[in-house]
């Protein structure tokens, strides 16, 4: 059973937090505005299309920046209390600093787990929605590649063919299992080549044994084929490269997609993770916003404080980063590599949290 200074903390919290969402969230879409109003400018389509792109966008950005969010709520939240002088009553009735701290805590990693597993699935299928109307005025449709559960298909178009490709598996630098159909560019049936295996390291493809089929031709066997295209190993290890558009559920689709292909899973795990780790995240940081303002000692030095906040949480933000990418390149254990930082930095706010009774 909530009491009512629980009720009045976090109902005030929150309104901090509505408010610097507006403000983030309004910033972010005047700013992405015009962005897509310079990417249509050579389009003919109305004013309204970039207001509707850059409304389907504004969410998955806004999700980038919560745990900021929430740092700069808690501290707008502080500033609150502390000019109405509420801080003092709230320790006339006993009510310690760290008693608003943990009920603090507790609502922002129940609004965090609920921006995390809602706000998020919402964000990504918008953002699903913005790249493919966006993708329309900017894909070229000769290069097209998709995961499906039947493999890996590729359809590639040059100077003098349209392939359609195939192929169940991908491992080191070699397709597995090919099957390969030449068109015209008037698509015309050419010839198809059945492999068990391509070479694609290069743009310019091999393969050492084949059976091909051509138009009023008996099947045969050929070596040492070559064909030229517009994709190679890299191109192929990286078709999905926007994961912030896909909802969870689609993430571990895409993950047994790709391990039946025998793709790299490193980067959809990783964005997993950060998911998960976002809310623990987001709450930390809220702690050490908290931290901050109870050294609060007049009006004279808030802004300061919140800067200083501010800061802090950049370099946390860029600490994070830094172990996120060295755990994509695979140079430490994946799990590591997002949780470490966090497990540091509770260490070092459980240091602060013993003391914060004493400001």
């Amino acid at each position: 059973m909530l009491k009512i200074y629980h009720k009045y903390i976090i109902k005030n919290y929150l309104i901090s937090f509505i408010q610097v969402s507006f403000v983030f969230l309004s910033l972010i879409f005047i700013l992405n505005i015009f962005e897509e109003i310079n990417f249509f400018k050579d389009e003919e389509v109305s004013f309204v299309f970039p207001l509707i792109l850059t409304f389907l966008n504004s969410p998955s950005v806004l999700y980038d920046i919560f745990p900021f969010i929430f740092l700069i709520s808690v501290q707008m939240f502080f500033i609150k209390i502390i000019d109405r002088d509420e801080l003092n009553s709230f320790k006339k009735f006993g009510l310690s600093n760290l008693k608003i701290l943990s009920i603090i805590f507790i609502s922002v990693l129940a609004l965090s787990l609920i921006v995390s597993l809602f706000f998020y699935n919402f964000s990504a299928q918008l953002k699903f929605s913005y790249l493919d109307i966006k993708n329309k005025f900017t894909k070229d449709d000769k290069y097209l590649a998709m995961i499906t559960d039947n493999g890996l298909w590729i359809k590639d178009e040059t100077k003098e063919n349209i392939n359609l490709i195939n192929a169940q598996k991908i491992e080191n630098n070699f397709l597995k299992n090919v099957s390969i159909t030449k068109y015209d560019l008037d698509f015309n049936f050419k010839s198809h080549i059945q492999t068990n295996e391509v070479d694609v390291s290069k743009y310019l493809w091999r393969i050492d044994k084949a059976k091909v089929s051509k138009k009023d031709k008996i099947s045969y066997e050929d070596q040492n084929i070559t064909i030229l295209t517009n994709f190679n190993f890299e191109t192929i290890n990286n078709l999905y490269s926007d994961l912030k558009s896909l909802t969870i559920w689609e993430l571990y689709d895409l993950k047994d997609d790709y391990t039946s292909l025998g793709y790299s899973t490193v980067e959809i795990s990783a964005h997993l993770q950060k998911i998960f780790s976002s809310p623990i995240l987001a709450t930390l940081l809220a702690l050490l916003g908290g931290i901050f303002m109870f050294g609060l000692k007049n009006n004279s030095n808030k802004y300061f404080i919140i800067v200083f906040g501010i800061l802090a949480s950049v370099i946390v933000y860029y600490i994070n980063y830094f172990f996120y990418t060295i755990g994509v390149n695979e140079r430490m254990p994946l799990i590591p590599s997002i949780w470490l930082p966090q497990l540091i930095m509770f260490i070092i706010l459980s240091f602060s949290l013993v003391t914060v009774n004493e400001k």
